[in-house]
């Protein structure tokens, strides 16, 4: 059974920064692609950034200049390296994973930026 367990969230300042980790039950590599989403209260879930099997990455443009997705092969995880926070960074982040017995989600990881 896949699984996919986000940690990492917590409450931080504006500017600070935050590591988001999502391991995966199994080998990363089932994967064809796996990606972080976001969802703020009362907006609609969206892309934060992606990574195929290849390496190749795409970051949603207000973010791309801040976060950074990686994975590690051995750890069977894959992370999101998040700098420069702002409150509107405020969400619950999802790690996604795409594969041929379908689309897994992880429980979700709440990232609260206040002063």
């Amino acid at each position: 059974q896949v699984q996919l367990v986000e940690s990492g969230g917590g409450l931080v300042q504006p500017g600070d920064s935050l590591r988001l980790s999502c391991a995966v039950s199994g080998s990363i590599f089932s994967f064809y692609a796996m990606g972080w989403y976001r969802q703020a209260p009362g907006k609609q879930r969206e892309l934060v950034a992606h990574v195929s099997n290849s390496g190749s990455t795409v970051y949603a443009d207000s973010m791309k200049d801040r976060f950074t997705i990686s994975r590690d092969v051995a750890k069977n995880t894959m992370y999101l390296q998040m700098n420069s926070l702002k409150p509107e960074d405020t969400a619950v982040y999802y790690c996604n994973g795409l594969n041929p017995t379908g689309d897994y989600w992880g429980q979700g990881t709440q990232v609260t930026v206040s002063s």
